[in-house]
């Protein structure tokens, strides 16, 4: 798993027969019938039990042997993490053994145990540190261990309050290597370096990412598919939220929606390109909502834009043709303007917060819609599966794109989603850590 290889080996037997005086005797004919007979009766009844002859066991066993020993000697120390720093969110995956040993509780050192403890009985760190229980994969095998995934996600802004705790908890006592993606991870080394003591593994954000997503793609979600899609999203009685199966992915456009956007066009696990990408995001979706409304936070602003009532900030086409322009195939509730209705003094008078924060998002999600369609388009590829936090608790994006996708495709583009969101760079970067080679 994860890269790990045993090397082949060969596994010879050398043995001679003696005598009690220490010379080699040659059997009779009758005896070495017997031998060859019973040796054949033991083997047959071996290879019927399902495991062989017994050297075939003895050899299995000893490569078996062979492997684990390898697998200890090439695994990093515990603490095993996964870090995406990006520009407004910092992702953190965590791997808490399961199968520790008696032996190895009574080694582990004070400081490791104390990590575990903190963050596997918390949900919640300071005021803004927070576990995500609902998406923790439990019962894997990473590395030859068995235990549980935890995920878990702060704010960028608070990283040197992460590292000040790094450095309380004397994490560089521990001597493990500290795997980080994203851009944070070039402007946050030199204080890890500084204030905790610590060495970033410093990882190329897009090959985490794709890492990241075919990993938990494949070990599913406790059981559950991890890739899903909306049937009948704009309807909402008949919307109904499917499970889709990824197995063979290829060739497929993953839309990276963080607080930018990056467009990767993906023909296999170790072939793919950025094709493009737009600075108009999920930065840009909250940088807006907290000038225009007040809010603080990206829940505050969602919250508000479930409320609200775009077309009263947008103009659409029907505010310019009266109805839909039908020589080119735009229906009358298209957005021909955004935020056009906000020329007008009566309009911008009547319209509420809601609706300001309905309408930007509406925007930014309109305008991921188009440039991924004319990727896709450009590719010749007809699957798309969205990834990254500006989903994360955003079912009203998540519908429009499947509309959207659909719609203008005429069917011929699925928008397809993952529960993990945004934690794929995380993932990838801890599936580096262990990664031999």
């Amino acid at each position: 798993m994860n890269g790990y290889h045993s090397p082949d080996e060969g596994d010879t037997e050398t043995g001679k027969e003696e005598t009690a005086g220490g010379k080699q005797q040659r059997p009779s004919k009758e005896s070495a019938s017997r031998t060859k007979a019973a040796d054949g009766a033991e083997n047959a009844v071996a290879a019927a039990a399902g495991g062989g002859t017994p050297r075939d066991r003895l050899a299995s066993n000893s490569r078996t042997r062979q492997r684990i020993d390898t697998l200890k000697k090439n695994r990093p120390p515990f603490p095993w993490f996964g870090m995406d720093i990006g520009g407004t969110l910092v992702k953190l995956v965590y791997f808490e053994p399961k199968d520790i040993t008696a032996e190895e509780e009574q080694e582990e050192v004070e400081n490791l145990k104390s990590i575990r403890k903190y963050l596997t009985s918390n949900v919640a760190y300071g005021s803004t540190g927070i576990r995500d229980v609902h998406l923790e994969l439990k019962d894997l095998t990473l590395c030859g261990r068995k235990g549980n995934l935890h995920f878990i996600r702060f704010p960028t802004q608070d990283m040197p309050a992460f590292i000040h705790m790094s450095r309380d908890k004397h994490f560089s006592s521990l001597q493990t290597t500290l795997c980080a993606t994203g851009g944070g991870a070039y402007k946050f080394e030199p204080d890890f370096r500084e204030m905790a003591d610590l060495q970033l593994l410093k990882l190329d954000e897009l090959d985490c990412l794709i890492k990241g997503v075919l990993y938990i793609d494949s070990v599913k979600f406790n059981g559950h598919s991890e890739c899903y899609y909306f049937e009948n999203p704009t309807d909402p009685v008949q919307c109904q939220k499917k499970p889709y199966n990824l197995e063979n992915p290829y060739p497929l456009l993953l839309v990276n929606i963080g607080s930018g956007v990056s467009i990767l066009a993906v023909y296999s696990k170790d072939n793919y390109k950025r094709v493009t990408g737009t600075s108009l995001g999920g930065g840009t979706f909250l940088g807006l909502c907290c000038l225009l409304t007040g809010c603080s936070t990206f829940e505050e602003a969602l919250e508000m834009a479930t409320r609200g009532e775009s077309t009263t900030v947008d103009k659409l086409v029907r505010d310019i043709y009266g109805g839909d322009y039908e020589r080119f195939g735009l229906p009358g509730w298209a957005v021909a303007s955004s935020f056009g209705n906000m020329m007008c003094k009566e309009k911008r008078e009547s319209i509420c917060k809601e609706d300001l924060a309905r309408a930007t998002l509406v925007t930014i999600t309109n305008n991921i819609g188009s440039i991924t369609r004319m990727c896709a388009l450009n590719e010749n590829i007809d699957r798309v599966v969205f990834v990254g936090n500006f989903l994360r608790i955003n079912t009203l994006s998540m519908k429009l794109l499947a509309y959207a996708m659909d719609y203008w495709s005429k069917g011929q583009l699925k928008a397809l989603f993952l529960e993990h969101e945004g934690y794929f760079g995380s993932v990838g970067a801890l599936l580096e850590l262990l990664n031999p080679t």
